[in-house]
């Protein structure tokens, strides 16, 4: 990174999302994600500093990766928001539960899920770096203390400070065996908040002794073990700066962090394209005013090009100094000689999922869940298996053969798939139903997973003699809405996972089936 003009020097500090598939026609976020011509002319003028990714299975990212970093001037920052491992945004790899799920575990045998969370950051960092990416933008490092958190929820490692500090430092852990950067996020926490930071700015009103008490420590302990990054959170945190949204804020990220809090490494802004921060003000200012609050990223501006001119500009007026570009490049040089040190291991794509891998995440997914009722339910004639999702568009865990569909179906559960906002539309009535929904607070949905039109659904199926059996996948929370209402009589069970592996730990215990069940063959090995 010698001899780098001032724009060249800007542009180290931006990261511009693209897709994982290989051709622009396979782009999904056309909004969101440059093509091949953008990012070859943003890396060749730009020399932006990275690039995260989504969507695509391993042998894509493998190659999009190496791809990425040929046409680069200085070697990329790749990131992924892979906070449930490779697998949950890249198809082929590891898939996790949501952290929640460690924090039930944590309940009865804290160290088992230290030693899980530890595994989780091992296997998430190996399989990544054996794709190309070097930059795991995780731990969740907030404390879900808000059962309406639309946007957090389970991605949390709980509501327990202390536990979700234990298992955020043992991530970190897991990850440091190989040359990757971990992050920490969303400082200062936005796990205590009913508004989703996606579509607008949420606010916090904590006092400074609860937030120190709650929503930092678990960031200090993620620090104290050495965590590369830290990532902001679009909030307005009223005890610490009245004004300014969290990103966007001296007295917090510079102040706070830096100075009181002794972080060192670098400070990324959460998507800059996000409501809570693009409403707050225009792109030119906001990339300014993230830089003079002590960023040294700017993660997915709207216009890259526009958030140099608007650096490089406020250099030339005096409202920034080059050298405070410099303090920033002088992070991401340190940042990038760990990812790039000639001397390290290649790992191949055998490392991706294996046997033992596949054990870990079926061990998280046993003792974290939970059942009750008159197990096991019963074969039927003419059953609906109901499944549930939020985005019949936007569903990857579902297909014809997933265990949530062929298995009922053998049991004479034929499925009938609803969108959660076409649920009025689904029968009821007359025949035996076992209903599987999959719920969880995600971003953009505005709410945790039940809004008031489904609650008036489900509380007439659990009204109704059809209601047979129950599976839910994904927030606890829900399942606190559904147990008070539940027939004491009727089966359930509840899973923090949606995947695969999940659905088929989920209807085998359902229905009592062995661990040898032949899902493509429909009966026992």
């Amino acid at each position: 990174m010698r001899n780098l003009n001032l724009r060249q020097k800007i542009g180290q500090l931006i990261i511009v999302r693209t897709t994982g598939y290989i051709f622009d026609h396979q782009i999904r976020y056309p909004a969101w994600e440059a093509t091949q011509s953008q990012l070859k002319k943003w890396l060749e003028e730009l020399n932006l500093g990275g690039i995260i990714l989504l969507g695509g299975s391993c042998a894509e990212i493998a190659y999009r990766t190496q791809q990425l970093q040929s046409w680069a001037k200085t070697p990329l920052f790749i990131a992924a928001d892979i906070e449930e491992g490779v697998g949950q945004r890249f198809t082929g790899a590891s898939w996790f539960p949501p952290p929640m799920a460690f924090s039930k575990i944590a309940e009865n045998n804290p160290l088992l899920a230290t030693k899980y969370a530890q595994k989780m950051g091992n296997i998430t960092a190996k399989e990544a770096l054996a794709i190309g990416i070097n930059w795991i933008l995780a731990p969740i490092t907030d404390v879900n203390n808000n059962p309406d958190n639309p946007v957090i929820n389970v991605r949390a490692f709980g509501d327990n400070p202390q536990v979700v500090g234990d298992l955020a430092e043992a991530f970190i852990d897991g990850c440091q065996s190989y040359p990757i950067l971990t992050t920490a996020k969303h400082f200062p926490g936005h796990g205590d908040t009913s508004t989703d930071s996606h579509l607008d700015l949420p606010k916090i009103t904590h006092n400074l002794q609860r937030l120190q008490e709650v929503e930092l420590l678990p960031f200090q302990q993620a620090i104290n073990k050495g965590v590369d990054s830290v990532m902001t959170a679009h909030l307005l945190v009223e005890t610490l700066d009245a004004n300014n949204p969290a990103t966007l804020s001296y007295g917090i990220l510079t102040e706070l962090l830096r100075s009181k809090m002794g972080f060192e490494g670098l400070i990324v802004t959460d998507a800059l394209i996000m409501g809570g921060i693009a409403k707050y003000s225009c792109g030119e200012e906001i990339a300014v005013k993230a830089i003079q609050a002590g960023a040294d990223i700017l993660l997915m501006p709207e216009n890259p090009e526009i958030a140099v001119n608007s650096i490089e500009k406020a250099i030339h007026d005096g409202i920034l100094s080059e050298a405070r570009i410099d303090e920033s490049l002088t992070r991401i040089k340190k940042a990038k000689a760990k990812l790039f040190n000639h001397n390290r291991e290649t790992l191949s794509m055998d490392v991706i999922c294996t046997p033992k891998d596949i054990s870990i995440v079926n061990e998280i997914l046993v003792q974290s869940l939970s059942k009750g009722g008159n197990l096991p339910l019963k074969a039927t004639n003419q059953g609906i298996n109901l499944v549930v999702v939020h985005d019949l568009l936007n569903c990857d865990f579902l297909d014809r053969q997933t265990p949530a569909v062929a298995i009922p179906e053998t049991y004479g559960y034929q499925t009938q798939l609803f969108d959660h906002r076409n649920l009025h539309l689904a029968p009821y009535q007359h025949q035996p139903i076992l209903l599987q929904a999959f719920i969880r607070g995600n971003p953009f949905l505005g709410n945790g997973g039940l809004t008031e039109s489904t609650k008036i659904f489900y509380q007439k199926l659990l009204e109704s003699d059809s209601l047979k059996g129950i599976i839910i996948y994904g927030s606890p929370y829900i399942l606190q809405w559904f147990l008070p209402r539940l027939k004491p009589e009727t089966p359930w069970i509840f899973n923090y996972g949606q995947m695969s592996a999940a659905q088929k730990l989920s209807c085998q215990d359902l229905f009592n089936l062995s661990t040898n069940y032949d899902i493509q063959k429909g009966d026992f090995l």
